[in-house]
C-alpha cells in the first residue's frame, strides 16, 4: 500500500476523470457512486464539488444526502438520543434509499428518483418532487456507513479517518457515535474494498491510497 498526498483540487479532478471514463463505457446507463465518510469527514462536501467538474466532461450529476434519508424519529430515536448502536444498525432508511434512488437509478430502472425523502427536522415526508434521471447521469450518494449493507453501487469512494483524529475532529455533541464508527472499521473494513480510499486524517491534506507495495 502506498500514500500520495493530493490536493483537493486534484483529488475532485481525478476523481471527476475516474467517474467519467467509467461512465462512458454505458453511456445509457446510470452510475451509482456511493461517498462514504463519517461525518468529521465531510463526505457531502466531496460529493458536491464533483457535480461541476462532471457536468463539464458532458456527465450530468445527481446528488443524494443520506440526511434526507433518516428513519422516522419513533424508529430512529426507540432506545435514546445518543445510542451508538442504533446509529450504527437503525438511523438511516437503507430500504428508502434503495426504493426511491438506486433501485430507480440502476440497470432496468425507471429512471424517476426521489432526491429527497424524509425533513428529519419536521420528522415528516420531504413532500420533494420525482426527478427523472438524464440519460448517462452520475447519482452522487453521500453520507456515512453506507458500505458493506448490501447497497448496490457501482463505484464507492471512502474517506478514512483514524481513530484518534476521529475523536479529535468529531465535535462534542456527536462524540456519542464514536463507538459506531469503530464498530464499522473492525466489521465493514471499507478501506479494504471501495474503489477509492482517501485519508482525511487532516482535513487539509488529503491523501489518496493507492494499492500496491
Amino acid at each position: 500500500m502506498r500514500v500520495r498526498p493530493v490536493s483537493f483540487s486534484v483529488l475532485v479532478d481525478e476523481l471527476a476523470d475516474r467517474l467519467e471514463r467509467l461512465a462512458s463505457r454505458e453511456s445509457d446507463s446510470c452510475l451509482r457512486v456511493a461517498v462514504d465518510g463519517a461525518d468529521a469527514a465531510d463526505p457531502g462536501r466531496l460529493a458536491d464539488a464533483l457535480v461541476d467538474p462532471l457536468r463539464v466532461r458532458g456527465r450530468p450529476a445527481v446528488r443524494v444526502s443520506t440526511r434526507d434519508f433518516l428513519r422516522p424519529a419513533s424508529l430512529r430515536l426507540e432506545f435514546g438520543r445518543t445510542n451508538p448502536d442504533s446509529f450504527y444498525t437503525g438511523w438511516f432508511d437503507e430500504a428508502g434509499l434503495m426504493r426511491e434512488v438506486l433501485a430507480p437509478a440502476g440497470p432496468g430502472g425507471s429512471g424517476r428518483i426521489l432526491e429527497r425523502f424524509w425533513d428529519a427536522g419536521r420528522d415528516r415526508s420531504a413532500r420533494a418532487p420525482y426527478r427523472q434521471l438524464p440519460a448517462g447521469a452520475i447519482v452522487l450518494v453521500s453520507g456515512p456507513l453506507l458500505l458493506g449493507s448490501g447497497l448496490p453501487f457501482e463505484f464507492s469512494v471512502h474517506l478514512a479517518v483514524s481513530g484518534a483524529a476521529l475523536a479529535r475532529q468529531t465535535p462534542p455533541e456527536l462524540a456519542w457515535t464514536l463507538p459506531a464508527y469503530r464498530r464499522y472499521s473492525g466489521e465493514v473494513a471499507p478501506e479494504t474494498f471501495a474503489d477509492v480510499v482517501v485519508r482525511l486524517d487532516d482535513p487539509r491534506r488529503p491523501a489518496l491510497v493507492l494499492p500496491g507495495p
